[in-house]
């Protein structure tokens, strides 16, 4: 069944959030994301991270930073996520 192009809806792209650990790299960053999942079986609440490298054009995102990333087509590897915008800066280190 086809439907017409007047009723897609564009699909609201995933963004995730997460902390810039390390920016060295050039037009890249590594973004820690960190979650809290219950214990399947005990119940106690415990803390998950996991750590993503971005792709960063303008260099614009600095170590402690809060960001704002997005899937995208794979560039390397081990980076498929780029940068969409910088939430709040973080320190100067």
């Amino acid at each position: 069944m086809n439907t017409p192009a007047t009723e897609v809806v564009a699909k609201a792209a995933r963004t995730l959030t997460g902390k810039v650990v390390s920016a060295k790299t050039a037009k890249t960053i590594a973004v820690e994301i960190t979650r809290v999942v219950k214990h399947p079986m005990y119940g106690k609440y415990m803390r998950r991270t996991t750590r993503l490298l971005a792709h960063d054009e303008a260099g614009d995102a600095r170590d402690g930073d809060t960001v704002l990333i997005s899937p995208c087509r794979p560039m390397s590897r081990r980076k498929s996520w780029r940068l969409v915008s910088v939430v709040e800066r973080g320190a100067a280190v």
